[in-house]
């Protein structure tokens, strides 16, 4: 509806009623017609009649907001409104506050991503609040949510019609079902030999097959991890053989969808012995970049691969992505990214064009601004064509060479048909504190003769980047001429130190046409391996990047962000391979620059399992100077130094097997022959080392040391010897705990392997508890009112359970309880009752902070938790259940150890916490409780209070 403020100002300006039929003027290459006038004239009216609020509200809302856009004609006003009048958006605050998070909360927002680091907020909010959102002091802008892509090429474009995605219920079938095949396959196979896993073509493209064989070298020693939408299929990846089982995500962090799992299985074929990891880059532009760094400074990775491009990442100033690009490079790690799958100007496949802007002279609307000419020197052009073949969905943005937050120049962007009506428009305020940015989508089933238009509304000129991802620019049956420039390339791939990967086909050739007519598209080598002939996918990316800006928005020329200006990137550095099969469900093959990263990356982890402390320049001097060259002779804009091959990259490193020599878990047995260790005790410590790389570990010995006051170790140091790859070394010490020794005070063992090799010494630290175990469980129930789990939030639902009278615990389980299980969503009779249990993600914390994960997006459409306990010694991992187990019942073993919350004194409040991370599904917390065990105190000794918690349903106990 046409707010009153709106209808007025239009009016007074003569723009309410659309032209008459057939009143429209046909435009031409050098003018606007006589519609596209006033439509802009209506759309500039509402840009200059906004308030101080109302500028910082990005003008597609804005337009929805006044319910401008249903007066002009054919005009789509871009904002994504869903049934229920909400719309999806970036809050860009100075700080995230829980006043800010609460003042969203009472406008009737859902928050769905929050990032401290970089003051931003993804929420779903009434259409309605956002002006009000936006007058708040602490908000700086409210923007549609910052949209992103992988780097896969579909076989079936998504915006092909009449193909109907998958629904959520669906897709929890369907994996369901597979995981459960999975399952069945795994335990038939016990007693037979194992089912062949698939390989991707790639590593025997790539030669890695034959360079694991001839260097020995398997990923030993290094962490690849991936960002990517999501692993839902992780477990049926597991259960098949194709992944390992210790696959480490970020709780929360799992996404939605499946190509990570996919690149987790590239990297794994290709290193199989490195440990994987992975974090969804898709909650949001903000989530995306603290996920990098988490990756790196929590997760430890080596290798970090990612596939995604957000809308929003600058191509002239490194942004948000790839400042956190920046920040794990600069802390030693290798990054790989798409270059992604936008085309190029060899191959004429690309929409991008960029250059300084050139006034055409041609003056737009009633308030101000001038149209760019495209046509430069060569003549007098308006609009850029865009190809009717691939103009359905297309998103299309403009970046100019200010820097970020302190644009000052205001450009704007619309999308016009063949007959000159705006068909939609991206106008904010750049008025010296915003971004340089405006960005657009093409109807979602394309259109016929569609056209671009760059306005400078007011400012200076400044260097353009006008892109229509994965769409085409292309003459127009009216005469219109294409522009395009090389470039396309943006974002964090262009980042200094990442390498941007291009892809060529393994195997087979990419199925269909990227449009009519196109010429046929390349195949790979395989069986046989990539060479001088071999060819980049005509979808591939093109560089270089150029950049005007640092990454602190310090300018690289001062006082020249033109053509002349900034740096050069040479970007893609390398390409890899595309076109592979997985054993992921839609992903075999798997084409795109997505599966091209993963196959450098794993290649990356292979140099650095073979060279152990090796520079990434010099890693990156081996990627380049052994690429082998394809495509035009030479660095190109389209494959870089060429495809990498990982035979070559090792020889040429020096890449030998690396042992890796590692304590593991010890075992005690008191001379006393008792069951426990206890205090004044001595025993015989068993420490096996176990060589978990790929070189013999020579001279192997170990210095077992005690930080613990009183214990003593004999001998402190003993030899191993040679241990074999694959191999267990055992030797025996001998400790001695002093009778003063508390109760349930564990004794720590710090063991230092030493052996001859790079990843020499190594360390484990273990905690031998003092003290028998308590057989009797003390129970400690939540008694509160129900919490309700918001939807798709990470602010999540807790409740708190009080410990008193324990001290130290020898065992902790966790139980979610209940009277009457059912798969009744509404039920009050669960422990925890939700509708789809798949979406949540629960986690324990101690008094003393210390946090574990008891399930982690498990059980797929299944729903309920009813009288189900966790425990350590469970038989069952809840990672393999399926929606076919629900309401989910008995005993299972957590995501991570509960041991682990028993290192200090357990007295005091536990949290348990609860974050539903997908949307469309709701529950509560009702009943859960802990189950701690202590320790047998000596005769004599007080005993602690056995303080049971009350609860009206019963905690379920331990069996």
């Amino acid at each position: 509806m046409l707010t009153a403020g709106a209808a007025a100002l239009l009016a007074a300006l003569g723009l309410v009623s659309p032209p008459a039929a057939g009143a429209a003027t046909a435009s031409t290459p050098d003018t606007f017609s006589a519609t596209a006038q006033q439509q802009i004239a209506a759309l500039q009216a509402v840009k200059a009649g906004k308030t101080a609020a109302e500028s910082k509200v990005d003008s597609k809302l804005l337009v929805a907001e006044k319910g401008v856009g249903k007066q002009l004609t054919a005009l789509q006003s871009g904002a994504a409104v869903s049934k229920t009048g909400t719309v999806l958006v970036d809050i860009r605050a100075t700080k995230v506050s829980p006043d800010l998070i609460s003042g969203l909360t009472k406008a009737g927002a859902g928050i769905r991503a929050v990032s401290d680091r970089y003051g931003s907020i993804r929420a779903e909010v009434p259409l309605a609040a956002v002006s009000a959102i936006a007058a708040r002091g602490d908000v700086k802008r409210v923007e549609q949510a910052d949209q992103a892509l992988t780097a896969r090429e579909l076989a079936t474009p998504a915006t092909t019609p009449g193909k109907a995605a998958e629904t959520k219920q669906q897709k929890a079938a369907r994996i369901s079902g597979e995981l459960q095949k999975a399952l069945t396959s795994k335990t038939q196979q016990r007693s037979a030999a194992a089912a062949a896993t698939l390989t991707s073509e790639g590593d025997r493209a790539h030669n890695a097959d034959i360079a694991r064989q001839q260097f020995g070298v398997t990923g030993v020693g290094v962490k690849a991890c991936a960002l990517s939408d999501g692993v839902d299929s992780l477990a049926t990846s597991q259960a098949k053989g194709e992944l390992p089982p210790n696959v480490d995500v970020i709780a929360g962090q799992e996404g939605d969808g499946d190509e990570g799992t996919a690149m987790l299985e590239i990297i794994h074929d290709l290193a199989p012995k490195a440990a994987l990891g992975f974090a969804s880059a898709f909650n949001s532009d903000a989530s995306f970049a603290d996920n990098i760094r988490k990756l790196r400074f929590e997760s430890h990775c080596d290798v970090i691969v990612d596939d995604v491009i957000y809308f929003k990442e600058s191509p002239f100033q490194d942004w948000i992505i790839a400042q956190a690009v920046n920040d794990v490079t600069a802390d030693g790690a290798l990054y790989f990214s798409s270059a992604g799958n936008e085309g190029n100007v060899l191959d004429g496949t690309a929409g991008h064009w960029e250059g300084d802007f050139v006034d055409s002279g041609k003056s737009v609307g009633k308030f101000a601004g001038v149209a760019h000419n495209f046509a430069g020197a060569a003549g007098n052009q308006i609009y850029e064509p865009v190809s009717d073949a691939s103009s359905a969905g297309v998103p299309v943005t403009l970046h100019w060479s200010d820097p970020l937050g302190a644009s000052s120049n205001d450009y704007d962007l619309y999308l016009l048909d063949s007959t000159g009506a705006v068909v939609s428009f991206s106008q904010d305020v750049q008025d010296g504190t915003q971004d340089p940015f405006e960005i657009l989508q093409t109807p979602i089933f394309g259109g016929s003769g569609l056209r671009l238009a760059v306005v400078k509304f007011s400012g200076a000129g400044r260097y353009l980047s006008l892109s229509a991802l994965r769409g085409r620019f292309k003459d127009s049956a009216d005469g219109l001429k294409a522009y395009n420039t090389p470039g396309v390339t943006v974002g964090h791939s262009a980042a200094r130190d990442a390498f941007s990967v291009a892809a060529t086909p393994a195997a087979a050739a990419f199925g269909r046409p990227l449009e009519p007519g196109d010429p046929a598209n390349p195949a790979g080598p395989f069986p046989g391996s990539f060479s001088s002939s071999s060819k980049a996918e005509r979808f591939s990316s093109d560089g270089p990047r150029r950049v005007f800006y640092e990454a602190d928005g310090t300018p690289i020329t001062p006082g020249n962000v033109s053509s002349t200006g900034g740096e050069v990137r040479n970007k893609p550095e390398i390409t890899a391979a595309d076109g592979v099969q997985t054993s992921v469900t839609g992903f075999s093959p798997f084409f795109g620059t997505s599966a091209a990263a993963p196959h450098a990356g794993a290649i990356a982890a292979l140099v650095l399992s073979g060279n152990p402390g090796l520079p990434p320049s010099e890693v990156r001097e081996a990627l380049l100077n052994t690429a082998v060259d394809i495509e035009t002779p030479g660095r190109d804009n389209v494959t870089g130094a060429g495809v990498i091959l990982a035979d070559k990259v090792l020889a040429y490193t020096g890449a030998s097997p690396q042992p890796l020599a590692v304590a593991k878990q010890p075992t005690v047995t008191p001379a006393d022959g008792g069951s426990a260790l206890d205090p004044g005790d001595t025993a015989k410590v068993t420490l096996p080392v176990t060589n978990d790389g790929d070189g013999a570990a020579v001279s192997t010995s170990v210095v077992l040391t005690s930080p613990t006051p009183g214990v003593t170790v004999a001998p402190r140091a003993k030899s191993y010897g040679t241990i074999s790859p694959g191999q267990t070394g055992v030797n025996d010490f001998t400790i001695t705990v002093p009778a003063s020794q508390q109760l349930g005070v564990p004794v720590v063992l710090n063991a230092k392997v030493t052996f001859a090799g790079a990843h020499s010494p190594t360390t484990s630290t273990f905690s031998l508890p003092v003290g028998t175990p308590s057989p009797v469980a003390q129970d400690f129930a939540y008694t509160g009112a129900p919490v309700a789990i918001p939807d798709n939030s990470p602010v999540g639902a807790s409740v708190t359970i009080p410990v008193t009278g324990v001290g130290r615990a020898s065992k902790v389980s966790f139980s979610v309880d209940g009277t009457t299980c059912s798969t009744d969503p509404l039920s009050t009779a669960v422990g925890l009752n939700h509708s789809y249990v798949g979406d949540l993600v629960g986690s324990l914390t101690s008094p003393s902070g210390a946090k574990a994960t008891v399930f982690q997006r498990n059980g797929g459409s299944g729903k309920n938790l009813c009288k189900v306990v966790f425990a350590d010694d469970a038989a069952t991992a809840f990672s393999t259940v399926t929606a076919s187990n629900a309401p989910f019942t008995g005993s299972y073993k957590p995501a991570n150890a509960l041991s682990g919350l028993t290192g200090a004194v357990v007295d005091g409040s536990w949290t348990f916490f609860v974050a539903d991370v997908a949307g469309g599904d709701v529950g509560s917390i009702r009943s859960v409780a802990l189950h701690i065990n202590g320790f047998v105190q000596p005769a004599g000794a007080g005993r602690p209070s056995n303080v049971h918690g009350v609860t009206n349903n019963g905690p379920v106990h331990p069996q």
